[in-house]
Parts: C-alpha cells; structure tokens; sequence
C-alpha cells in the first residue's frame, strides 16, 4: 500500500487579489505560509513516513512544499516539474476575477474555469505575463509551452507525467507528497477517483489542505480524506 498527499499551495498574491494566475510566478501572503505550516502540522500527525516529494516549477507550490518539509523535519531533495504546472488561463491571465464577471458574465467565466475543453483566448506572447518571457521556463522547449489551456490540456499533462514519474513508485509502495495547483490537483483527482466531465467541475480543492489517499499497487483507492476536516470539501465519490 501507498500513502498519496496531494496538497493545493497555500493562498497566494494574487489569490487574495482574485486574479487569474496560471502559469505566473507569485508567492504565497504571509496567511498562504501559515496555511503551509498547518499542512505540514497535519502531515506530521498521520505518522507517515513520507520517501519522496514533488512540486511544480511555481514558486507558491515550491515554498508550500518547503515549509511542509520544514515542518515534517525532512531536509531531502524533492523533484520539481512544469508538468505539475497550474492550468494556463490563457488571455485572462492578470485579470481580476471579479471584474470579468461583470464584464463576460458569470456564466461565461465559471464557464472559463470549469469547463472541460474549452479554452480561453491565446495570450499574446508578447505579454510579460507569457511564460516564454518568465525565467524558470528557460530550459523548457518552447514547444511544450503553452498560450492557453483548457482543463482537459491540463489534464493530459499533468496525468502522462503521473503515469511516467509516479506510478512506479506507487507500485514500489513509496509514499509521496504531490505540492501543486487547484486544476493539477483536481486533473489527478480526475484521473484517480475516475470523475467523468459532468463530475468535474464540481470538484473545488480547497488551499493548503493535504488530500489524504491511501491506494494500492493497481491505483485503487482503500481510502481518502481531507486532513483538515473543517475545511474539507466534497470528494463527489466518497
């Protein structure tokens, strides 16, 4: 058996701002910290030994994922991958969410973020908020960058990089902590709880909150949880 963490990083910058983040490089407010310290806290009080750790290429991911270790007491290594990336929002990156309600409409924007497949317009690539124009993406072939993305384009990235990296070490019975983002975490959720698309996009993922999955050699969950009870959501299936 297998112990999974999936934890959605703390409140960042600009989730205080209501802004559409994606692949943006913000940190986490001084709350988005302590809500990392209380994950590692929570951690801490299942006994589980965790082998290995990763983490997007983001830094509110990576600072959540260190203050967790911090707070464990492990000092080891971790792997980070773009895979793991928050969805791309495409041309509604920087905007404030609540303005572009009123201006699109609510349906339009809950549309945007909680479709499958649908996309928002391309951002230009000339903005500084592309990623070809973001240092941490150098070393990424600009190919493997996208301008836009739908929740399905996160979906593939993000589970062929499980299915390669990850996997194996479930079926070697390691225990992992997976530090991401709301649409990579709810992508692998997809992939493991076996969500169909109306299911989807009901599925929130609250910060800071280690999801809790205990699975077997062939991914079949025995059991999951929310550490943090009073701020559990909805799992849909259990």
């Amino acid at each position: 058996m297998s112990h999974l963490f999936l934890v959605r990083h703390g409140q960042s910058e600009w989730n205080l701002q209501k802004k559409f983040t994606g692949w943006v490089d913000v940190d986490l407010t001084p709350h988005g910290k302590l809500e990392a310290c209380k994950a590692g806290e929570a951690i801490k009080s299942t006994n589980v030994k965790i082998d290995l750790f990763f983490s997007s290429y983001q830094l509110r991911a990576i600072n959540t994922l260190k203050l967790i270790k911090n707070t464990i007491r492990n000092n080891s290594e971790f792997t980070k991958a773009w895979e793991l990336n928050e969805r791309h929002y495409g041309s509604l990156t920087g905007l404030n969410k609540e303005e572009m309600k009123n201006k699109l409409g609510e349906k339009k924007i809950h549309e945007f973020r909680r479709s499958w497949d649908i996309r928002p317009d391309p951002l230009n690539q000339n903005s500084p908020y592309h990623p070809i124009n973001i240092d941490i993406y150098k070393n990424i072939p600009k190919e493997n960058i996208p301008d836009t993305e739908s929740l399905k384009d996160t979906y593939n990235r993000v589970v062929n990089y499980f299915n390669k990296k990850i996997n194996i070490e479930i079926i070697n019975e390691k225990n992992i902590l997976i530090s991401a983002h709301g649409n990579s975490v709810r992508a692998l959720c997809k992939f493991l709880f076996k969500l169909d698309e109306k299911q989807i996009p009901k599925l929130e993922i609250p910060t800071g909150n280690p999801l809790h999955i205990e699975l077997d050699q062939k991914l079949k969950i025995i059991k999951c949880r929310y550490l943090d009870q009073d701020r559990a959501q909805d799992l849909l299936v259990f």
